[in-house]
């Protein structure tokens, strides 16, 4: 229904398309400015850099265009709203993330294979089939690690209604924190991204393997290989997160 209403107006729709695209392109121009002015950053050159923005980007375009409608979620708690979607025999999280869908975030998802299309063709990289596998399965990977990490968030919502951006900062922050080599970060915080919030195996832990670099905060080189495994865990941590939230959920009376 909604694509259906995006499609009725094709301009305005082109329009915002392309604006989309231009607006997250311009975190890549930042990249491309600082390379003109220096050779490496943290050890890494330019088309490293930009495999990692790739990787990181296309996941977590993919996963805004899905649920990215999920941050609304304390709205809805707050209003009761809510109710709508509960009343109705399909799966509430379904719902919840179909709810307005802007189909204009796919200009984010292009950008973002755009930059890892051409971090591959400038990478000088030996190839083996491990390394070419690893990359399709570290994109839907960090899809899903990113989609968990946003259900998770908005289970919060539930309870603490006006912290939709408390819940962005791990979602947005940490998209923008693995766009660039972990090597400049405090090994606090690299840590953090490891083994509290995984978002490290996104694209850092995988993307360091296909560039024959070593993992970060003593990592073992098998880390790059579990990011499916992770994922899968993230997703049971945020479906026991939302039905404890749908459970508490108690609507605004009447």
């Amino acid at each position: 229904m909604w694509i259906r209403s995006t499609m009725a107006y094709r301009a305005s729709f082109a329009l915002t398309l392309v604006t989309s695209f231009c607006v997250t392109f311009f975190d890549f121009v930042v990249i491309l400015l600082m390379f003109g002015q220096v050779k490496g950053l943290g050890g890494f050159g330019f088309a490293e850099v930009a495999l990692l923005y790739g990787t990181a980007g296309t996941s977590f375009g993919i996963a805004d265009l899905t649920m990215g409608s999920l941050q609304r979620m304390g709205k809805r708690v707050r209003d009761g709203s809510l109710d709508t979607f509960l009343m109705r025999p399909a799966p509430l999280l379904a719902q919840v993330a179909a709810d307005k869908f802007a189909l204009r975030r796919f200009g984010r998802v292009a950008q973002g294979l755009l930059v890892l299309v051409w971090a591959l063709l400038l990478l000088d990289v030996e190839w083996t089939p491990l390394k070419v596998l690893l990359l399709p399965v570290t994109v839907v990977s960090g899809t899903v690690i990113f989609a968990a990490v946003m259900v998770l968030g908005a289970s919060t919502l539930f309870w603490m209604q006006d912290a939709a951006e408390v819940t962005n900062s791990f979602t947005y922050g940490g998209n923008t924190l693995l766009q660039y080599p972990p090597t400049i970060f405090a090994q606090e915080l690299v840590r953090g991204v490891v083994y509290v919030v995984p978002l490290a195996f996104v694209s850092w832990l995988p993307a360091l393997y296909v560039l024959g670099r070593p993992a970060p905060a003593g990592v073992p080189e098998w880390a790059a290989f579990v990011s499916p495994l992770v994922a899968a865990v993230c997703c049971g941590v945020a479906g026991l997160a939302w039905r404890a939230g749908i459970r508490s959920y108690r609507s605004t009376g009447s």
